[in-house]
């Protein structure tokens, strides 16, 4: 009977409401179909993300390993008769000393095959064996072994980039050159060691020979340059404009502006230096200095932007307790707000160099793309960087560029994942959590 009661007192259940609550049922269906399909979305854009990062970093790295290594020719030199005053060594007939031990290696080819013997090896070789001599004035009338880089077709051979079964008329190196290069490999003086040449030699013409110390200490001393004028300059006005300036049309117009810069085309910034740095103030041309001062330009929005969000991520508190215990603004500011954003501010400096160190507009429009055999030797002097040296060497007709263009490029971006590293550990060591 209670069942009956309590049955009789329950409302029934109207068509609307049961419709109502299908429908409900069928839009959360829908919903959660729909976020379903988001994650997917994602998890795909992320797959993409990764696949075209691992074919990019996969070319580089098939066709750029090779540069690591360099061929190498054991050259027997002698100079118990060779006429070497020690106090002038550069003086001496080295091309013919350099001759001499090329062809010493073939004692049986005719004179005829000089030509074919010479490039053999690298067109460095006389100035490789007269700085061994000058590093060592003890080898001045002895005979010694010498390990000279192999030109750059007989470096390819031995790499396999070029086939030696495919026909004569279809590789630049001849069946003879195969043949010397088989007797050379099989009487022991070919070795394939590390190639330090590449991060210890300036640039050349001869691949074999070509480094990147030079574009190394350029883009140092042009991102010196940026750091030093970039990192004061961007951190004062993202204070000035962030903890003191008055909030009217002026400042908002300032920080419209500065938006505006972060954003605008490096090339742009290029143009700029070449119009005031050189055309206006008549600065060297190609010089580190000038290339350091044109990124400083470009970089300074990106750090005034990353220091003001520092110094708005800093608790209004700090502020209201340095100001409540006699501080003044200047005080609060400069001895509480500041220290806790630096981080921040350090994270966004490193950032913006980085940026910096890959871009190549700024510095060809400057000059720094010039064919420079010596490492700078002050800011002054004419220098390429990194970025500019990869387009050097892209440009070059030379086989033996290609695997070096790909290994600069790597290069390039071991520095820029260490500088991003740095950022990251700076940014998880220093920052403070409220």
């Amino acid at each position: 009977m209670s069942e009956i009661e309590s049955a009789m007192s329950t409302p029934p259940r109207t068509i609307g409401q049961e419709l109502m609550s299908e429908e409900g049922a069928r839009r959360v269906r829908r919903r959660y179909r729909a976020d379903a399909r988001f994650r997917a979305y994602g998890i795909i854009a992320i797959c993409i993300a990764l696949g075209v990062l691992a074919i990019l970093v996969g070319t580089l790295v098939s066709s750029g390993y090779t540069a690591f290594v360099q061929t190498q020719v054991r050259v027997t030199v002698d100079l118990r008769d060779a006429d070497i005053d020690p106090a002038d060594v550069r003086a001496a007939n080295w091309r013919g000393i350099a001759t001499g031990a090329i062809e010493s290696l073939f004692p049986d080819l005719p004179q005829s095959d000089a030509r074919v013997m010479r490039d053999m090896v690298s067109q460095g070789a006389p100035f490789i064996i007269r700085d061994a001599v000058m590093d060592d004035p003890a080898l001045i009338g002895t005979v010694f072994d010498i390990e000279i880089p192999a030109s750059d077709r007989i470096d390819q051979l031995n790499k396999g980039a070029i086939d030696r079964d495919s026909p004569a008329d279809h590789r630049v190196v001849t069946d003879q050159q195969i043949g010397l290069f088989d007797q050379l490999e099989a009487e022991g003086r070919i070795s394939t060691p590390f190639n330090t040449a590449l991060f210890t030699a300036a640039d050349s013409r001869f691949p074999e020979l070509a480094g990147l110390w030079g574009a190394i200490v350029g883009s140092f001393y042009a991102l010196a340059v940026c750091l030093v004028l970039a990192f004061p300059i961007g951190i004062a006005a993202a204070i000035y404009l962030e903890e003191f300036a008055p909030k009217n049309r002026w400042t908002e117009m300032i920080e419209i502006n500065i938006n505006n810069l972060a954003a605008v085309p490096s090339v742009v910034f290029g143009l700029l230096g070449l119009a005031v740095f050189l055309n206006v103030f008549g600065m060297p041309r190609s010089a580190p200095l000038v290339g350091g001062m044109t990124l400083a330009l470009m970089t300074m929005p990106t750090i005034i932007i990353a220091s003001r969000a520092a110094l708005k991520a800093v608790p209004p508190s700090i502020r209201e307790g340095a100001l409540g215990v006699g501080a003044s603004h200047q005080q609060a500011v400069l001895h509480h707000v500041l220290p806790l954003a630096m981080p921040g501010m350090l994270t966004g400096t490193i950032i913006g160099l980085a940026q910096a160190l890959g871009e190549t507009a700024p510095l060809l429009l400057i000059g720094m793309n010039a064919f420079i055999t010596a490492a700078p030797d002050s800011m002054l002097s004419p220098s390429t960087a990194l970025p500019t040296q990869i387009y050097i060497w892209a440009d070059s007709p030379e086989r033996g560029f290609v695997a070096r263009t790909s290994a600069a490029i790597l290069v390039l971006l071991g520095f820029l994942v260490c500088m991003n590293a740095i950022a990251i550990w700076l940014r998880s060591r220093l920052e403070r959590r409220w």
